[in-house]
């Protein structure tokens, strides 16, 4: 994995490396990341606050590029701005802690900009939102121009721990899934993104419910084609998607991109610092998705919990087409996981496991590393997949 950050923490160059293999842009980055350099020394929490000033500091100046263009109307130009700088606070936002007095004036500032770039460089992307036990889940659309003439197949794109609906737009795979005539729902729910922070509503064991909702909500949709809703999910999302999958029978297929097979082992893990955490400030963090109330210096009440977080005795409840994508070289979740969801899916119809390699690229957690090549394939298996689908139903 590239390494801007030669002595820094894990955390903070794999921010960059999503960010790169997200639209930004080389230069803006270095120019974010050169004056911080030293204070990547002072580890991972100590230096969020350095790291929050640089990368406000350049979306602050995109913004101000992306308003002149706009005022002189040239609106690709300011959208593409606005798409990059909604990447850039992104990955700012999600360094920092829940307790931070910034997160929230970041986030809401995070989504004027997306909305801004929805207008002006994804006009086929826009805000939903899904009814979910007397509130929302907030979400993005993208609507393939299959839709133009009729149905089309849609994909549930969840999120893991620590990425929101932005990451998921600023990633482009529903770009490569609307090439390919499959739209998407980029969702934040439970326990992720304006879920969590604007909302307060926290993660929940049982994925089904809140996937559920979201096929209830695409059913009504005259654009979507209801027999090939399919489910996919990254890092954390690799747990969230199978056990939805497994349960929530409406879905057609399930990719976990990444096997989060069992969490609950991989936290245990953590806690004797045995493989990679993905944000500072990281116990704070967990406790605050999962709702639990306890002290991060005494984990022992939600170590426990979390025990209940694996995919033992659920995979082999999915018997519709499953895809497990996992890196070689993943330094937060062991491949192991990755063989074990693809032994225990004896029940699905079509289970592939595809495993990237260093050679290759793609190897770190979710394919950080070379994200488009996952990103491709994965659209690809989907596409094939649906088609499959749609031949056996004549």
């Amino acid at each position: 994995m590239f390494e801007y950050f030669p002595t820094g923490p894990y955390t903070w160059n794999l921010g960059v490396v999503a960010t790169l293999n997200s639209g930004g842009l080389i230069d803006e980055v270095d120019r974010a990341c050169r004056p911080i350099k030293d204070a990547a020394n002072a580890g991972e929490d100590a230096g969020t606050p350095d790291f929050l000033r640089a990368w406000t500091a350049l979306t602050d100046q995109l913004v101000a590029q992306a308003e002149d263009a706009e005022e002189a109307g040239h609106a690709r130009t300011a959208g593409q701005l606005y798409f990059r700088a909604s990447n850039y606070l992104a990955q700012a936002e999600r360094m920092l802690a829940h307790s931070d007095p910034n997160r929230v004036p970041t986030y809401r500032r995070m989504l004027g900009i997306a909305q801004k770039a929805f207008e002006l460089h994804s006009p086929r992307v826009s805000r939903v939102e899904i009814p979910y036990e007397g509130a929302t889940l907030p979400a993005y659309f993208s609507a393939a121009p299959a839709t133009d003439d009729g149905p089309a197949p849609v994909v549930v794109l969840v999120n893991g721990l620590d990425s929101t609906k932005e990451h998921m737009y600023a990633s482009n795979h529903w770009e490569e899934l609307a090439a390919r005539g499959i739209s998407c729902l980029m969702l934040d729910q439970p326990g992720t993104g304006e879920s969590l922070r604007l909302q307060g509503i926290t993660a929940r064991i049982d994925a089904e419910a809140w996937a559920g909702a979201a096929v209830d909500w695409l059913e009504t949709r005259s654009d979507v084609d209801a027999a090939r809703i399919g489910i996919v999910g990254w890092s954390l999302g690799g747990y969230y998607a199978p056990r939805a999958a497994a349960f929530e029978k409406r879905f057609a297929l399930c990719v976990a991109w990444g096997a989060n097979h069992n969490w609950g082992a991989v936290q245990r893990r953590r806690k004797e610092r045995e493989g990679e955490r993905p944000v500072p400030h990281y116990w704070s963090h967990v406790l605050w998705v999962w709702g639990q109330d306890g002290d991060e210096n005494d984990l022992d009440g939600f170590l426990d919990f979390a025990d209940a977080v694996h995919l033992d005795g659920v995979v082999e409840q999915i018997t519709v087409p499953f895809l497990i994508a996992h890196g070689e070289n993943d330094r937060q979740i062991p491949l192991e996981y990755a063989h074990r969801s693809h032994e225990q899916a004896v029940n699905s119809p079509k289970c592939e496991l595809r495993v990237f390699t260093p050679e290759e690229g793609a190897t770190e957690h979710i394919g950080l590393d070379h994200l488009p090549h996952v990103s491709t394939f994965v659209a690809d298996w989907v596409a094939d997949t649906f088609a499959e689908l749609a031949a056996d139903r004549g």
